[in-house]
């Protein structure tokens, strides 16, 4: 990384707007492909879920660090907890309502901690990933 700089913009429903800033700023501090996509699918997630579960509104800041990004998403709300997260499941009869395994899945490490703005919601991913590799992985893990 040339320089050290962060990303912080609101969050609006222009998600395509997001995902394509999001890309720019992982591609930009060295996030191999496979890794970038995990990144922009999981703060995707996230940032739906704040449009449709939470206070609609907040902010998404993206930062690098020695060894891959950070995402952090605010919601104004406050709704989100430690519990939501540890309670996150695949349940393969939904439609919907995984957003928040997904974004456990494809990350490294997520948080959730409340501040005096809302809910913080930390995502960080890596270069390289923790995760088994291989074109099969998500589909066997997913699946069981």
């Amino acid at each position: 990384m040339a320089s050290e700089f962060a990303l912080r913009c609101p969050i609006t429903a222009d998600l395509g707007l997001i995902r394509d800033l999001i890309r720019m700023h992982g591609h930009y501090c060295g996030l191999p492909e496979r890794r970038l996509d995990d990144l922009v699918l999981a703060a995707n997630e996230a940032v739906t879920n704040v449009l449709d579960h939470g206070g609609a509104s907040g902010v998404l800041t993206v930062r690098g660090h020695a060894d891959g990004v950070m995402v952090q998403v605010l919601d104004v709300a406050g709704l989100l907890t430690r519990g939501h997260l540890a309670a996150a499941a695949l349940d393969q009869t939904a439609s919907h309502g995984y957003g928040l395994w997904v974004i456990q899945y494809l990350c490294d490490a997520v948080t959730v901690e409340q501040t005096g703005g809302g809910s913080l919601l930390s995502m960080w991913v890596r270069r390289t990933a923790e995760r088994p590799a291989g074109d099969g992985s998500r589909t066997q893990r997913a699946g069981g």
